[in-house]
């Protein structure tokens, strides 16, 4: 769908999403004023943007550390078995954790990165042990510390 969903999508779509990718929280008016459109024109292109599914959703992103949750790691999963409702009861369950924050589910040597912010050492170490290693399906974990994120500059970075 995403490549049928691209085709549909003209220059004024483009700036549309390359604007509200930097700020989700522009008004209508000040979109179309920005992108010389009648407000109403906007508004219907965002309307039918997100109706196409090309805009999924619009999130809040917290300050982890200032929620108490300064910690941030990727754990590494490796399964045992790829069966796939298995993996796919494990992708719903690591989802579903308390902290987490996003789960990737990747090719090559390890089959899910879960991304987690914790408050402590401890919380970490919860998580891993309560809540993954306890899956028969799970072979073993590695845990990597997140030091610094950056946002990339994304699809529509000019």
């Amino acid at each position: 769908m995403v490549t049928l969903a691209k085709a549909q999508l003209d220059e004024v779509d483009l700036e549309i999403l390359a604007v509200l990718t930097r700020d989700a929280e522009v008004t209508n008016k000040a979109l179309a004023r920005g992108l010389g459109l009648a407000e109403s024109t906007c508004a219907h292109r965002v309307r039918s943007l997100r109706e196409r599914g090309i805009i999924r959703d619009t999130r809040i992103r917290v300050d982890e550390a200032a929620l108490g949750s300064p910690l941030q790691a990727i754990i590494k999963v490796r399964l045992a078995n790829h069966t796939g409702p298995k993996v796919t009861a494990l992708f719903d369950a690591l989802a579903g954790i308390p902290r987490v924050l996003q789960v990737f589910h990747v090719a090559g040597v390890d089959d899910f990165l879960v991304h987690v912010a914790v408050q402590d050492a401890t919380a970490l170490r919860d998580i891993v042990l309560e809540h993954i290693t306890v899956h028969p399906v799970v072979r073993g974990t590695e845990t990597q510390l997140v030091f610094e994120l950056r946002d990339g500059a994304g699809l529509l970075a000019r």
